[in-house]
């Protein structure tokens, strides 16, 4: 203890030992000593020895110090002292002050020490395993230096430190509890963990995402106050990007969990802006870094288009535009966020509408569209936020017809109002003003106008300008040429290279792909001379990019060419060419533009990056253009004339195939309408053949009922038969005729019913009929399959004859046995052996009845089920149904003929029903009204003798 003193500050005689023999000292305590208070002094001399003597603790004690975290892992105290001394010999972060040259010397030496250590410690995978098991102790002293020590590591070795932990148990998922920790320098510190972890690592990226870190950074960044936050918001921001930067999985996965809703609020700055900290900058800048990181257009275009959808519809792009038209934002974030607008609204059509109708907070109000041109098109505005603009409105139009046709719109005459500023006019403006790079911005936005756009192409040769008073307006066309030709003439040196470079390449995108605009170029012959003269010139290095860009404008005129002028046809294009230039001459000042550094670089991406104002010389469209074009152009000027006339024979071969494919196309559709009418049809006549099924069940059910009443009936009258000896003959007479009167009041009743379905089947009859004449306007064929659809319905309507006319057979039946109850009651005043013999004859007139009713109600059972086959029949030939026959209006007036002797049978039900009404009345009983049939009337006893007497 007393060697640990000294070693620890205190005095002592004699000469002090240096600082590498009282390490090894400590050393040795701590390989030897059995005491645990005297091993965590040691620990803690040599953690406080570390900073100093880096080199030799690292050198001597990186041993001992891992044994003592796998000896001694009950005392976190000795823990902690480990974990920092080996901390302090790994880390390579400089606090003391120091010059510059020292500063970098002293720099690569401790990066050196720091990676030799690393690599001793992580020699051995155990080693990384246990520091990662410490993590799981709560203890601050414990956990907190776990933590320092595992992001040193990172630092020092990110990739070999990245696969230890992916193939340690759990061992992500311990550094992800970090972010829950309730103590925020734990936290924090695992923040900056994470972001080493994770970087450039795809697989420990997803299963950072897939262990809930996107809830929990998003938690932390509401808890610190969104982008009002300070340096932890930051940090969770940084590593949000590490997580979803070109990470498809991540970034689906963040879609797919509503994530993107929950970063509206992070744009929510409020009225006030003058409050713009630094911290807060920063903050806001990460946040558009990320929207634009969900929609680059670097992703796949279905990722892209669905999270400009989920934007709009959290109107995430409503609080960006919010401060786009915000003042008092700063140029940066100002800059940026016209980025990321730009990146939102880019090929959505739903977002490029709305981001149209943005209106700026002024007097009057003003489109934001043209609020941004004018930006771009003032030279005083920043130079970043002039290409940001640009952007803006190249994504506006990018796949955006509609848009387009606006902004050609505000050039015509016919749309210009008088008093405003439109996107048109300042558009012109800055296309022939005199700063070179409005030129060019001007130029490339109205390129933009028209690519891939045919018909703008076309209505932009409409458009007319007056150059100055008295002279009289020329084309936009023949303006651009001018300003080529005549600044070349007047002095090569004035005429700066981009205003040229611009207006070349909005000429370019003008007459490519319509043949009209070539035609127009072609018909000015001052054109075409001073085109083959500045390709034919030798001229310096900067006037070369000119000179490729006018052999790519003469190229197209030569492979969109029409040969409406005769001067000017493709064959005499290229006999110029071959004379004046000459065909390799031509193709090689033609190749010149891909071998531009610029061109490269545009072509990469789509927003213009740029470091200068005098590089902006191509853009992204126009590179992919002369892409496509160089090697056509190329192909076209060595081709022969036979060669071009063969190719044009095949041009119109497959034309003419093209077309016929389009009709057959057509037809198909055509088939596939008829295809869906017919199965509407289909299934209407279905449901029709459920009715009718429908409509024979109740029909077989009336049946049974009527038979239910008979074997009723009959029962009824043998038991009063029965009776008739011992009961007084006036009461056996009026009980029989006051039951027999209430039966014949519900066969009444149920006479109504079956009249009422038969006129329901006959408005079902007047439908189908109705059908059949629809289909027989739209049918040329099948008259076969109609014919038997019609049978087939002449057949059900038999059939609804057949069953109403059984149906009256039996209502006479009724009244045959009422008669014949009628006949027994009053022969009841005869001899009782009479009444007997009349009883037999009755009763077995009555069982033959019974039998024949049988028989009866067999038959109808065997129509019943051909009566369903015959439908099932009729379902099956109506699925081949598609016309009719001229027949077909024949067949129908025959089946309205049956129809009216339908309506004769229930005309002669009513008479029926009439029949027995009287009958009622005859019995004595006062009928009111059809409804009012269940009404009964008392009859004297004495008035009943009276009408059987008489």
């Amino acid at each position: 203890m007393n060697f640990l003193r000294g070693v620890m500050g205190g005095q002592s005689a004699g000469p002090q030992p240096s600082g590498a023999e009282t390490i090894q000292k400590l050393c040795d305590r701590v390989a030897s000593s059995t005491l645990l208070e005297d091993r965590r002094d040691a620990v803690r001399a040599l953690k406080a020895l570390s900073k100093k003597y880096r080199q030799e603790v690292g050198t001597q004690a990186i041993t001992q110090l891992i044994h003592i975290l796998q000896t001694d892992s009950s005392d976190s105290e000795i823990i902690g002292y480990a974990l920092d001394t080996l901390y302090n010999i790994i880390s390579n972060d400089e606090e003391e002050e120091q010059d510059e040259s020292e500063e970098e010397n002293s720099l690569k030496q401790a990066d050196d020490l720091g990676a030799q250590f690393t690599d001793e410690l992580i020699n051995e995978q155990e080693n990384v395993t246990l520091i990662l098991r410490l993590l799981e102790e709560f203890d601050f002293h414990v956990r907190w230096p776990a933590v320092k020590l595992i992001t040193a590591l990172l630092k020092n070795r990110c990739a070999q430190v990245q696969g230890i932990i992916l193939v340690s148990p759990m061992g992500v998922s311990r550094l992800m509890d970090l972010l829950a920790d309730s103590r925020e320098v734990i936290r924090n510190d695992g923040l900056l963990l994470l972001q080493q972890l994770t970087k450039g690592n795809a697989a420990i990226q997803k299963i950072v995402a897939f262990e809930n870190a996107f809830e929990r950074l998003l938690d932390i960044i509401s808890e610190e106050g969104n982008s009002d936050g300070g340096i932890v918001v930051e940090d969770c921001l940084l590593l949000l990007l590490s997580l979803l930067k070109n990470n498809s999985s991540n970034q689906n996965f963040f879609k797919e969990g509503s994530y993107i809703q929950r970063m509206k609020p992070w744009f929510e700055v409020g009225d006030d802006n003058s409050g713009w900290s630094a911290q807060k900058v920063t903050n806001l800048h990460l946040m558009l870094q990320l929207v634009r990181v969900m929609v680059s257009p670097v992703n796949s275009p279905g990722a892209t288009s669905s999270c400009q959808k989920a934007m709009y519809q959290c109107s995430l792009l409503q609080q960006l535009c919010t401060i786009l038209m915000a003042t008092g934002v700063p140029a940066d974030i100002l800059t940026e966020t016209i980025n990321t607008v730009s990146e939102v609204i880019r090929g959505s059509q739903v977002n490029q509408d709305y981001f149209a109708s943005v209106n700026a907070p002024s007097s009057p109000p003003r489109a934001a569209i043209v609020v941004l041109l004018m930006s771009m098109v003032n030279e005083r505005q920043p130079f970043v936020l002039r290409c940001a603009v640009l952007y803006c409105f190249q994504c506006f139009l990018y796949k955006n017809h509609k848009g387009q046709e606006e902004i050609v719109s505000t050039l015509l005459p016919s749309t210009i109002e008088p008093n405003s500023i439109t996107a048109g006019q300042l558009l012109c403006g800055g296309l022939f003003s005199t700063d070179s790079l409005s030129n060019w911005c001007a130029a490339v936005a109205l390129a933009h106008a028209l690519h891939d756009n045919l018909t703008q192409k076309e209505q932009l040769l409409r458009v007319q300008l007056a150059t100055s008073v008295g002279t009289p307006p020329v084309s936009l066309l023949q303006q651009c040429t001018n300003i080529l030709s005549q600044g070349d003439k007047i002095d090569r040196r004035g005429s700066k290279v981009q205003t040229r470079v611009g207006l070349l390449i909005l000429l370019c995108t003008w007459i490519s792909s319509c043949p009209i605009a070539v035609t127009h170029f072609l018909h000015n012959p001052e054109n075409v001379s001073y085109l083959t003269g500045q390709i034919s010139e030798n001229l310096g290095e900067d006037e070369r990019l000119v000179q490729s860009l006018c052999a790519l404008l003469l190229g197209i005129c030569i492979c969109y060419n029409d040969n409406s002028l005769e001067n000017y046809t493709k064959e005499k294009l290229k006999q110029l060419i071959e004379k004046r230039i000459g065909k390799e001459n031509f193709v090689e000042k033609l190749g010149f533009i891909g071998k531009q550094e610029l061109y490269s670089r545009a072509a990469q991406r789509p927003q213009p990056a740029f470091s200068a104002p005098e590089q902006m010389l191509f853009d992204h469209e126009f590179a992919k253009l002369v892409k496509d074009l160089e090697a056509v152009i190329t192909k076209s000027v060595h081709k022969s004339s036979e060669e071009e006339k063969k190719e044009e024979e095949v041009k119109k071969t497959l034309e003419q195939h093209d077309s016929i494919v389009t009709q057959y196309k057509e037809l198909i559709r055509e088939q596939d309408a008829q295809i869906n009418e017919l199965k509407e049809k289909v299934t209407s006549l279905t449901s029709q053949n459920e009715q009718m099924k429908t409509t024979v069940a109740q029909q077989q059910a009336q049946i049974q009922q009527h038979k239910d009443q008979y074997s009723v009936l009959k029962h009824k009258l043998e038991k009063d038969s029965q009776q008739a000896g011992s009961q007084g003959e006036g009461a056996h007479v009026n009980g029989l005729q006051t039951e027999e009167v209430g039966r014949l009041r519900e066969e009444l009743q149920e006479l109504h019913r079956n009249t009422a379905q038969l006129q329901t089947q006959l408005s079902d009859r007047d439908a189908l009929i109705a059908d059949l004449k629809s289909e027989k306007a739209q049918s040329d064929n099948g008259s076969e399959n109609n014919a038997e659809l019609l049978k087939e319905l002449e057949t059900l309507k038999g059939r609804v004859e057949s069953q109403t006319a059984e149906i009256s057979q039996l209502q006479a039946e009724r009244q045959d046995l009422l008669q014949r109850a009628s006949q027994s009651a009053s022969a009841t005043s005869a001899p009782e052996v009479s009444a007997s013999g009349d009883h037999e004859k009755l009763l077995s007139a009555q069982a033959e009845e019974i039998e024949r009713l049988k028989e009866e109600v067999r038959g109808l059972s065997e129509s019943r089920s051909s009566l369903e086959q015959q439908l099932a029949s009729a379902n099956s030939s109506v699925a081949i149904l598609q016309t009719e026959t001229t027949k077909l209006e024949q067949e129908v007036a025959e089946s309205k003929k049956e129809q009216d002797d339908l309506l004769m049978l229930l005309a002669d039900q009513d008479q029926k029903i009439v029949s027995l009404r009287n009958r009622l009345k005859e019995l004595g009983e006062s009928v009111e009204d059809d409804d009012d049939l269940d009404s009964k009337d008392q009859f004297d006893d004495d008035d009943d003798d009276e009408e059987d007497d008489e």
